[in-house]
């Protein structure tokens, strides 16, 4: 078998007219719907990049044990479990990540790879003196600056976007040229799998002008094309000119899927080669008042991703599957299409029976981040289960490789490591416990967004939770099972109250939020009537800064700027007066989001 995987970052669905959307031009993913079955049931699982990266090689969650990191020395691989098969396995990519130490064993699993720079901030050409150009943020970034009030990586991008004067230089085209060449070289040939593998359109959303002139152009008086993470408070016209940014992508990325389909069609490859083509995530654009992902709820903007597939074997096409589908079924799909055994430890399905006659594969499948919901999905309801309460704790780190995105963990990180027994995926082979301590993290919890229930099919923008104690509970008792059958952490059951060892009645769900709810009611500092928002800006400074005496702090602000009620203009000016004048940026972003608890 041959077989071709496209994969995409950060493509919402509703941006693509195979699933509704009327308005961005996006002809050949439209033929991709004619020649594949597309699933409109599919959704992440680990977020965001290098998580989602991992189960696709493992074919079982990331997020219930670790956070961002590498492939871990027991893990199964897909592409080395094909190369130690005999079927060839090649990558190419433009994703930057891949290059960092929180991702530096995915691409060495594969036969051969060819990775392409220049994406988003990659540290690739070297200016000392870079010309900057006006700031490309729709609000100020949380991150450090170290240039022209630009953070680092949009300093960086800047740089190489001084190098991409032409389409053809511009990471995307080179990685699908690369894909291209690959086709051609081995086309005649049999037991391959291809991973071609772009980084857009993910933020920035940079193109060349004729995509751009695809789309009314909105004028906000600057060129706005990377969105900060964070709530959003811009105008109709920022939104829309972002959007349009967005959707410029997105045709720049249908682009170069028709040089894929136009080289199956010339070289008669349907009749014999696997085609999959999927993302890891979504993204928001103003959706829910929210640009970007990982600091709000996984809403299906973000979790519910587009999936088409193509299998010769069935010939199977411009048909619509209901089942649900994930990115943990890539990894043993790919096996099974070239006749290879599923290894035990891959709790994901092929998604064979799925593509030919609709086959159910999942009753319901968990997806969510590290240390926050835990999301689960019929594909009716969605139910996010928050932490129990604002502490979260304790959440561990279970790891053999213990790297952050761009960096390794810390001596002080790793201080308190302990070695944990084996879990039932770890091929017998004790890993690290560390305990999960990143305080910029922390002050962004997720317990203040709640737990939260929706119901899909009469709310499919999720904008109304529901209550609904029967749907909840059985929800909760599926979610239990799910977490069990992938062998979590006790503490991940603690930490979201969820009963390990019985089924969660009605009477112990309705205490619970009696709890919760009470528990909410409490102030951070008494003598003042708090609004909810000022109240999660005070708590998240506190976890921010780390400092034990703001409560006293506090008073003593309040004694030379009296006010019977406290909102978030009295807590932003406090943080002003106890933080060091070169932190206020970040200070100030972090207030600015744990301000929404929605």
């Amino acid at each position: 078998m041959r077989t071709i995987l496209v994969m995409f970052d950060s493509l919402n669905r509703r941006f693509l007219p195979n699933y509704g959307c009327d308005w961005v031009k996006a002809p050949n993913f439209e033929r991709l719907g004619r020649r594949c079955v597309t699933f409109d049931n599919a959704y992440v699982g680990s977020m965001p990049c290098m998580p989602a990266r991992r189960e696709m090689h493992t074919g079982r969650y990331n997020f219930l044990h670790r956070s961002w990191g590498p492939m871990e020395p027991f893990d199964d691989s897909a592409p080395q479990i094909l190369k130690n098969n005999g079927v060839y396995s090649h990558l190419v990519s433009d994703h930057q990540h891949y290059w960092e130490d929180g991702g530096a064993t995915y691409h060495t699993r594969f036969s051969s790879w060819e990775n392409f720079r220049g994406q988003e901030g990659d540290p690739w050409k070297a200016d000392l003196n870079p010309a900057i150009t006006p700031e490309h943020q729709v609000e100020p970034s949380p991150a450090p600056k170290s240039y022209a009030g630009m953070a680092r990586f949009q300093v960086q991008d800047v740089i190489n976007r001084g190098h991409m004067d032409e389409e053809g230089k511009m990471p995307q085209p080179r990685t699908f040229a690369a894909g291209l060449e690959f086709l051609k070289t081995n086309y005649r040939y049999d037991n391959w799998f291809l991973q071609i593998e772009t980084f857009d359109p993910h933020e920035p959303f940079f193109t060349p002008k004729e995509y751009q002139a695809l789309y009314e152009e909105v004028d906000v008086g600057r060129d706005i094309d990377w969105p900060p993470y964070g709530p959003c408070r811009s105008s109709e016209e920022v939104v829309r000119h972002v959007r349009h940014k967005y959707a410029a992508l997105v045709s720049m990325c249908d682009k170069y899927l028709g040089k894929v389909l136009d080289f199956m069609d010339n070289h008669d490859m349907w009749k014999d080669t696997a085609l999959i083509v999927t993302t890891d995530h979504g993204y928001l654009l103003g959706e829910h008042q929210w640009w970007a992902k990982s600091i709000m709820p996984l809403y299906n903007e973000i979790a519910h991703i587009p999936m088409f597939a193509w299998d010769p074997r069935c010939g199977k096409k411009g048909e619509r599957r209901q089942t649900l589908v994930q990115n943990i079924d890539l990894a043993p799909t790919v096996l099974e299409l070239n006749g290879i055994p599923v290894p035990p430890d891959m709790l994901g399905k092929p998604i064979a029976p799925a593509v030919d006659h609709d086959e159910t594969l999942h009753d319901c499948v968990l997806f969510g981040h590290h240390g926050t919901h835990v999301n689960i999905t019929d594909g009716r309801y969605v139910y996010m289960r928050a932490p129990l309460t604002r502490e979260n704790g304790p959440v561990y780190e279970y790891t053999l490789m213990p790297t952050h995105m761009r960096a390794m963990f810390s001596p002080e990180e790793l201080e308190g490591t302990k070695l944990h027994p084996p879990f039932s995926f770890t091929k017998g082979v004790p890993v690290l416990q560390i305990e999960s301590g990143d305080p910029q993290a922390k002050a962004f919890p997720f317990y203040r967004y709640g737990t939260r229930l929706y119901d899909l099919q009469n709310d499919p923008g999720e904008l109304h939770p529901i209550e609904d104690e029967a749907v909840e509970l059985r929800m909760i008792h599926r979610m239990v099972e799910l977490m069990k059958e992938n062998d979590a952490p006790r503490e991940q059951y603690d930490r979201l109250g969820l009963p390990f060892d019985h089924e969660m009645t009605a009477e112990e769900l309705r205490a619970q939020k009696a709890w919760v709810a009470e528990n909410d009611r409490a102030v951070p500092v008494e003598g003042w009537e708090w609004t909810p928002e000022a109240k999660e800006q005070f708590l998240a400074l506190a976890m921010f800064t780390g400092k034990e005496k703001l409560p006293e702090l506090f008073r003593a602000y309040m004694k030379d700027h009296p006010a019977e009620k406290v909102g978030c203009p009295v807590v932003e000016a406090f943080a002003m007066a106890v933080t060091p004048e070169a932190s206020h940026g970040p200070v100030l972003n972090v207030l600015n989001v744990v301000a929404r608890r929605s």
